[in-house]
Order: structure tokens, then C-alpha cells, then sequence
């Protein structure tokens, strides 16, 4: 289906009128019912937002596929430090069966059964290990795992701890974590057999026990990226077991279910597929077992670990730091007005958005690269950036509150590319240089030209990690194919030609940046000739971007409404893919034909109905086509600063905030996967009243706060305010707006204006204003000028 440019202005007009007409989630009005005493931000945050799914099917569309659950946002509710090296989280999921969700994930909050608990490794993705779980009595061989009905009224979670009661076997589980350890307090019932089971996943591996308080083991895995804290575990118990053994199962054996078993009592070593050790204690009604678990590259670093400064033995204590860790950061932002659960969930998404990337070590610390080659870091050392989530926005929050960590995750990125070759680039895209040219801009001291060296070569190298790139210089676009033996739709397989060429076009832009800052302008004008190929994926008759074969001639049928994972688009459709064009907005404003058109265009985006045939698992949060729950078009709410009319992103910034994050039964729920912190950094950076396009430039987009005083306390130690006069759940509209004193009519502000601190003042008001933000100068920047 073509839906033809004429058809738009009926559209236009209906979503224009629809947009003033508060919808019943945001009609009550955002008081501020805070008690005389308010808590602390840090215990407002509960990581148990995220683990659920929306539920109102106008939300939902027509995810998901016959047999899989709706996607929650797969964040975990575990116990972790601030993008710490480890974590303990619990697992209701049994993945070493399945991903049933085709992701693999460890919780989500529907479940009623727990299957274990993790202390490392991979818990990004359902694959930490080894599994715990406390049984009392019975139990059984993994992957058959001996799960436990748990009462949800029990199961608490706050930043560094989690705790639940097991109904099925009367035991309490409290979970809290250091940088380096994982601790899991167990208190049991009256019970001479109070076992704590403890196993390595499907792949398997050695497992030995040691004395008659440890077990230590090796995954076989072999995930370096994932695992990036090693493969070695030493688990130590705080009190000695009387009765142990070991246990494997052999998966490969097909005539006994799931795999025939092997356990032996009293046996201290074993080998093989789920391999682990069981222990058993002689407990009295609340005795508890603490059990410590560290991660290494060998067992004595694991141990050492285990035994470092900050990997206390006392429970307690250790919870009191890790809430104490977070305390500093939220103190970071301080947020008043709104309604309570705005608060709570501002909270809960700045908790996420610190999911990643995860430490790997310490300043004076070891760690292991790619090669397993032994370093000491001279820095604290980080994992590596999920470049095409949270490179969007997540980044540029850091960079407001956190610019030293900025600094180490750039290094980070730049030693990883000296042992590879080529820079990062994660999934999709090759956006490490959003992150390169966003700091240059704000400011933060790097060594630019020793990385440029590798962000050219990933734009350049035919043979480096950009796919398609010979295509994509010799004709400006990269072509499309339908795959063989890929249902229709949404075509699994493909190249994704017309998303590809989009998002290496808004990385080309970046890279003109940074070679001119750095001097080498051929270098600048070629990339910035590239910029503009987006263009040539541009199709007039239809107005979106559409697939093109070998031959140039445009992919058919075509119906922008359809959602592709990797034909012409990347897990969206030509609705989404049509505003990634982050770099230049106006460019693609001329294209669509100017600002009334553009207008209309978004205007349609936002009222068409979805009415997909394929089955799109990420395409859930929507409003109209607009998909929140999925990065290609997160940043389209607020293009409308360029088309003047900002007070539609006014309108649709609070609806999106009221109607996509935590409107479910429970509270918790998300539009979509978080993606280690992406779509948290878009409810945080929105519901402070910016928001950044482009990270890659230094400039804000203006949305609409829904708290009254956002007090946020920069890197620098210098304080930027935004305040919302008059402000409320229906006074969603900005009337005015002051900067440090002074008028301030644009719908932007750059990172320059408030780096050394400053006061932004909006007057807040029931009806669209028509004059603030709306000259045509006043709109941000962009890669093009308008067309006369």
C-alpha cells in the first residue's frame, strides 16, 4: 500500500485537533502531594519498574507473535552498583530451555514461579552464572530446576538490594551486591536438609568443592565481550555445610527428557553440562546462610576479589554502601512537583539508565582483553557501549552528570580498538563517533586524533565492521533483497539498506565534525558529502524512504506501514525509519516539501493507525505509527521544534510520558526492551524538559517538564535549573521562557548556555502558545538551510 502525499492534510488536521484533547491518563492534575517529611531520592527509585509489559491493547498493536509474551522492558530488578561489574538478580525464566521471548531474559514480573538466582557473568541476557536457589528438602538436577511459588506482596526491590519470600520452601532471599561480589542471605525454616544448589548453565563446565565452605567452578561458555568479569567463580558460604555432592546433567542423551542425570554424594569434582555441587544445613527457624560469589579470568583472581577491600562478609554493611552509591548519584538530580508516582518513576528510569557499560576494572585492577591477554588498568576500565541504544541518548546523559566516566568509557573504546583494529560499533549503525563528537562539543578533554584514526578507518575500510560500505561509498545507498526462505513480513533476514544508509549518513556527519575540528578538511568534505546521502533513499511519489535494488529501480510493493527487523528497514517500518535523520532535520523538512508539509507528515505519523500484517515484537508503545518502545524513531516528538510548532511536542512529550511508562496494572510497565538503559534515559531527559536529537551535537531540545524544579548538578560542579511555573497536568503548555534572566524564545538551548551553570524559567500554561519557539530563526541547527 502507497499512501499518497494528498491524503495528508485530513490527517494532519485531525491529529492537530486530537492533540489538544487531554487524554484520561494525563487528566488529573500533577500536585504535589509530597508528606512533610520527603524521602530520599534514592528510596523513591524501584528496579522493579521496567520488568512489565503495557497492557492496554490501543498501546500494544499486534505484538506479539503467537507463543512469545508481550515484551516488557527485560530490565532486572537485581541488586548492582552504578554500571558495576557484577550483579545479583533473580531468575524466573528458565532460559537454558528457551527464549520466549526470542531475547534471552531472566525476569519478568508475570511469572509466578523463581527458578534461581544469579551472581556474574553474563546477567545482560538470562546467561549469568552459576544459578543458586535455596530448596528445602526435595530437589532436583538443572535444567529441571526445582522452582518456587513466591508471593509478589514479599518481593522488594531498591537500589543495591532485592528481597522475596519463597513460599514453597518458608525461605527468605535477600540479594545485595559490591563492585566485584554478589551476596545472597538466605533464611531458612526449621529443616535438617536446607540445601543451597549451585550450577553452571547449559554449556556446562568444572566444578569443585572446597573445605566445607566454598565451590568453585569455570563456565565453558566463552563470551569475553559479555562475560567481560571472567569465566572462574568462587563461591564461599559463611557457615560450614555438613553434607555435599555433585551433579551433572548429559543433555545430549535424548532418551531421558531432558537429559539423563548423574549425582554423587560426597563427590568434591565434576565435569560436564550443568555442572554443579549441592550443600545441605542443619538450620533453625530464621538461621541464615550468607553466600558470597566473585568472578575472575582465573580462580585466584576470583578469589581475590572476593577478599578485596570492599567485598565484605557482613550483609548489612555492604547493603549500606551499595544504597549509599546510589544515594550520590541521585543526589545528582533533584526533582520537586510532579505527582508521586512521576517521582518514582524519574527515579526508577535514572536507576536504569545506569545499567551500562559495565565496569571491567578498576584503576590498578587486572583485567583481561579479547586476546586473554593480562592488563593492569591505568583507568578505570569499561565494557563496551551498546552503541545503537544508548549512543541516542543515554551517553549524553552521562555527559551532563558523569563527564570523567565519559572520559574512561571513551579511553575504554579507543584501547578496545588498538586490540581489534577497528572502533566498536554495536549491532547497527557505527555511531561511536556520536559519542566522540557529543563530548568534543560539551567540552570533555580527550585525545581526539588518536581515535579519529580508527573512527576514519570503520568509514573507510571495506574490510572493517561497517557491512556494505563498498556499496554504500561507490553509489551513495545500499541496496535491498528480499531473503530467501524469510516469511513475509517482516523479513528476518536482509540488509537493511535503507536504515543502514540513514544511520552511516548521520554518522558521516559526525565525522565531518571531528576531522574539521581536527584540521583535516578533505577529509571533512568528504564525509560531509556523504551526510547527504540519506537522499538517495528518498522516494518523492511516496514520501518516505524506500528500499532500491541492484539496478536503482525502488523496491515493490511497498506499504510504509509495514515493519521489517532487517528488509529496507532495522525492527521498524517506513513510518518509524522516515524521521532518522537526526543531523538534518531541515534537509529532510525540504524534502517533504517545507514546514507545512512537514507538519502534516508528523501529523500523520502520530494519528495513522497501526495496522501492520507482520508481527513486529519490538513495534509495542504506540501512538499512532510512532513506536516508543524501539530506538529508530524516539527522537520524533520532538522534530516539531524545527517546524514551529513546538507545543506539539509539548502535547505529545507528556503523553508519552503519562501513557507509555508504568500505565499498567502494576505500575512497572515499559513500551518496549530498555536496551541497557536507552528508553530509561528517554523518560529521564524528557520529564526534565530536554531532550538531545543528535547527541553527537551539543544542543537540547525543549520538551515539556512535568515536575516543577528540576535542580541537577553537573559534572563540573555547577548547577543547571529548570523551572516550570504554573505547571500541571494540563498546564503541559510553554507560554514564555527566560534563561538566566533574560527572554529566551527559541525551543533549544546548547550545551554552552548552561555548562557553567544557569537557571532555565518556563511559564507554564492550559493552551498551545503560537509565538514562543516558532520564528523560523529560532529553530535548532541543522546540516541544511531552508529552502526559499
Amino acid at each position: 500500500m502507497i499512501i499518497p502525499m494528498a491524503r495528508l492534510p485530513q490527517r494532519a488536521l485531525a491529529f492537530a485537533l486530537s492533540l489538544f484533547v487531554v487524554t484520561s491518563a494525563t487528566a488529573v492534575l500533577a500536585k504535589d502531594n509530597k508528606p512533610a517529611t520527603s524521602p530520599e531520592p534514592v528510596d523513591l527509585a524501584n528496579p522493579l519498574v521496567g520488568t512489565a509489559p503495557l497492557d492496554k491493547p490501543a498501546l500494544i498493536g499486534n505484538s506479539p507473535p503467537p507463543g512469545e509474551p508481550l515484551y516488557t522492558g527485560m530490565t532486572t530488578p537485581g541488586a548492582s552498583l552504578p554500571q558495576s561489574a557484577t550483579e545479583a538478580a533473580p531468575a524466573n525464566i528458565n532460559a537454558d530451555l528457551g527464549f520466549t521471548t526470542g531475547v534471552a531474559v531472566a525476569y519478568d514480573y508475570r511469572r509466578p514461579a523463581m527458578v534461581g538466582f544469579t551472581g556474574g557473568g553474563s546477567t545482560y541476557g538470562a546467561r549469568g552464572e552459576p544459578m543458586v536457589m535455596p530448596v528445602v528438602g526435595d530437589w532436583t538436577v538443572p535444567p529441571d530446576y526445582m522452582t518456587s511459588y513466591y508471593d509478589k506482596a514479599t518481593e522488594k526491590a531498591s537500589p543495591g538490594y532485592y528481597a522475596v519470600d519463597l513460599a514453597t520452601f518458608h525461605t527468605k532471599v535477600e540479594l545485595t551486591a559490591t563492585q566485584w561480589t554478589s551476596l545472597m542471605r538466605f533464611t531458612f525454616p526449621e529443616s535438617p536438609r536446607s540445601n543451597v544448589v549451585v550450577n553452571l548453565r547449559r554449556e556446562g563446565g568444572d566444578v569443585e568443592v572446597v573445605g566445607d565452605r566454598m565451590i568453585r567452578g569455570v563456565g565453558h561458555a566463552n563470551r569475553p565481550e559479555r562475560d567481560a568479569d571472567g569465566p572462574y567463580f568462587v563461591a564461599e558460604f559463611s557457615r560450614p555445610f555438613k553434607v555435599f555432592g555433585t551433579f551433572h546433567a548429559e543433555i545430549t542423551h535424548k532418551g531421558e527428557g531432558l537429559g539423563r542425570e548423574d549425582v554423587q554424594a560426597s563427590r568434591r569434582q565434576v565435569s560436564g553440562d550443568y555442572a554443579g555441587a549441592y550443600v545441605t544445613f542443619d538450620t533453625k527457624a530464621g538461621e541464615q546462610v550468607v553466600l558470597r560469589i566473585a568472578h575472575g579470568h582465573s580462580t585466584a583472581e576470583a578469589e581475590q576479589r572476593l577478599r578485596a577491600q570492599d567485598s565484605d562478609a557482613d550483609f548489612d554493611r555492604v547493603h549500606a554502601r551499595a544504597r549509599a552509591r546510589w544515594a550520590d548519584l541521585f543526589d545528582k538530580v533533584q526533582v520537586t512537583g510532579g505527582t508521586p508516582k512521576q517521582r518514582m518513576l524519574f527515579y526508577s528510569t535514572l536507576y536504569h539508565s545506569f545499567a551500562s557499560p559495565r565496569m571491567i576494572a578498576r584503576k590498578g585492577e587486572h583485567y583481561t582483553d579479547a586476546d586473554g591477554r593480562d592488563h593492569v588498568a591505568d583507568y578505570d576500565h569499561y565494557g563496551p557501549v551498546p552503541f545503537w541504544d544508548t549512543g541516542r541518548n543515554q551517553i549524553a546523559l552521562l555527559m551532563l552528570l558523569e563527564p570523567t566516566v565519559v572520559q574512561d568509557i571513551m579511553r575504554s573504546e579507543l584501547d578496545r580498538a588498538r586490540e581489534r583494529g577497528y572502533m566498536n560499533t554495536s549491532f547497527h549503525g557505527d555511531h561511536a563517533v556520536l559519542l566522540y563528537d557529543g563530548a568534543w562539543r560539551r567540552g570533555i578533554d580527550f585525545d581526539y586524533a588518536a581515535v579519529y584514526e580508527y573512527l576514519r578507518k570503520n568509514a573507510t575500510d571495506t574490510k572493517g565492521p561497517r557491512g556494505y560500505l563498498d556499496e554504500y561509498m561507490k553509489r551513495g545507498w545500499i541496496s535491498d533483497i528480499v531473503p530467501a526462505g524469510n516469511p513475509s513480513p517482516p523479513y528476518a533476514g536482509g540488509k537493511a539498506g535503507v536504515a543502514t544508509t540513514l544511520e552511516y549518513a548521520w554518522d558521516d556527519d559526525a565525522l565531518a565534525d571531528v576531522a574539521r575540528r581536527l584540521g583535516k578538511n578533505d577529509d571533512a568534505a568528504l564525509f560531509q558529502r556523504r551526510a547527504g546521502n540519506y537522499r538517495n533513499v528518498f522516494d518523492p511519489s511516496t514520501g518516505f524512504f524506500r528500499g532500491r535494488t541492484e539496478d536503482g529501480q525502488w523496491s515493490s510493493p511497498f506499504d510504509p506501514g509495514e515493519p521489517y527487523y532487517n528488509f529496507m528497514m532495522k525492527e521498524g517500518s517506513g513510518w518509524s525509519t522516515l524521521w532518522l535523520v537526526p543531523h538534518d532535520v531541515q534537509g529532510l523538512m525540504n524534502l517533504l516539501g517545507g514546514r507545512d508539509r512537514f507538519n502534516a507528515k508528523l501529523d500523520a505519523f502520530f494519528s495513522t493507525p497501526y495496522e501492520a500484517k507482520g508481527v513486529c515484537r519490538d513495534c509495542t508503545g504506540l501512538i499512532g505509527q510512532y513506536v516508543q518502545g524501539n530506538q529508530p524513531d524516539q527522537q520524533a516528538a520532538y522534530l516539531y521544534a524545527w517546524s514551529g510548532q513546538p507545543w506539539k511536542t509539548q502535547a505529545l512529550v507528556r503523553r508519552i510520558l503519562a501513557d507509555l511508562y508504568g500505565s499498567d496494572a502494576t505500575g512497572y510497565g515499559y513500551p518496549g526492551m530498555d536496551d541497557q538503559g536507552s528508553t530509561s534515559s528517554w523518560y529521564v531527559l524528557s520529564a526534565m524538559g530536554f531532550y538531545p536529537v543528535d547527541p553527537s551535537t551539543p544542543d537540547y531540545i525543549i520538551g515539556s517538564p512535568i515536575f516543577d524544579r528540576v535542580r541537577m548538578r553537573l559534572g563540573n560542579g555547577k548547577t543547571f535549573e529548570v523551572v516550570a511555573r504554573n505547571n500541571s497536568a494540563r498546564n503541559m503548555y510553554i507560554q514564555s521562557a527566560t534563561l538566566n534572566g533574560k527572554a529566551w524564545n527559541k525551543p533549544w538551548f546548547s550545551h554552552a548556555d548552561i555548562a557553567d551553570g544557569a537557571t532555565l524559567v518556563l511559564t507554564m500554561g492550559p493552551e498551545p502558545s503560537t509565538a514562543w519557539g516558532t520564528d523560523p530563526q529560532d529553530a535548532p541547527p541543522s546540516m541544511s538551510g531552508a529552502q526559499p
